[in-house]
């Protein structure tokens, strides 16, 4: 770590100087935040989990053809990624009604949605992520018409497959946020997904109890944060069995 040097640190991961050209590394912290830094603290193991989750899910995406900036884990906390240009635009896929969509049009709580909606949102924590349209984004040149429609594209498709992933282990993803940047080549700029995937950004709910497995058990204080994001992990195959029966022990 003391011979890393520091680029960026947010709410979550700190990112360093890569050792290869155009890398940098990305390390997970155990720190959580909820409503833009306002509710601050840590899920103990947070960090490893989100880690390992996120290489799994990185790397199925990346199966099926769509571009991330993931090239490897390199320990516990540690990945390798593409160095980014990032889009300052957070994309959320909504399946169904809950948080910031239910406060703002009073859908009904766990509505399911006749089809996803792609909401984007500006990435500024000084005026609270304020929502945008398709309009501000090409006006204002956060992404061009052509970039945004491969924005729009590999999120649909992003969303379609872990749908069925998390489906086919009992797990209903409610909603997620992507991230998205330019990696430059030359003079050409490809979009690839940037950032992770986890129960840090994603809302995940149990097919059958619908029991929060995801960061909202610490935005509502619903307690066990830990617990369930180490569930997911065990249901994805990260923790072993092994693992997760000892973290239920230590719960009795």
């Amino acid at each position: 770590m003391k011979n890393k040097k520091k680029l960026y640190e947010g709410k979550a991961k700190i990112l360093y100087k890569g050792s290869e050209p155009d890398t940098l590394i990305q390390y997970f912290k155990d720190d959580a935040t909820a409503f833009n830094n306002k509710k601050k603290g840590q899920i103990p193991g947070k960090g490893v989990l989100n880690n390992f989750i996120s290489e799994l899910i990185m790397t199925r995406l990346k199966e099926i053809n769509v571009p991330t900036h993931f090239l490897r884990r390199l320990n516990m906390r540690e990945q390798l990624v593409k160095k980014l240009e990032i889009i300052p635009i957070e994309v959320v896929v909504r399946n169904i009604a809950t948080g910031s969509l239910v406060k703002r049009l009073g859908i009904e709580e766990g509505k399911v949605l006749s089809r996803p909606i792609i909401e984007f949102y500006l990435k500024d924590d000084n005026l609270n992520d304020p929502i945008i349209s398709e309009e501000h984004i090409i006006v204002f040149d956060w992404a061009s018409p052509n970039e945004l429609e491969e924005i729009i594209s590999l999120s649909s498709r992003i969303n379609d497959f872990l749908t069925g992933y998390f489906f086919s282990i009992n797990i209903r993803l409610v909603d997620f946020k992507l991230e998205f940047g330019r990696f430059w080549k030359s003079d050409e700029a490809s979009i690839l997904l940037a950032d992770e995937i986890s129960p840090d950004n994603c809302r995940l709910w149990d097919l059958k109890t619908n029991k929060k497995l995801d960061k909202d058990r610490f935005r509502q204080n619903l307690g066990e944060v830990d617990k369930a994001y180490k569930e997911v992990a065990y249901r994805l195959g990260v923790l072993s069995e092994k693992e997760f029966k000892k973290v239920i022990k230590n719960d009795l």
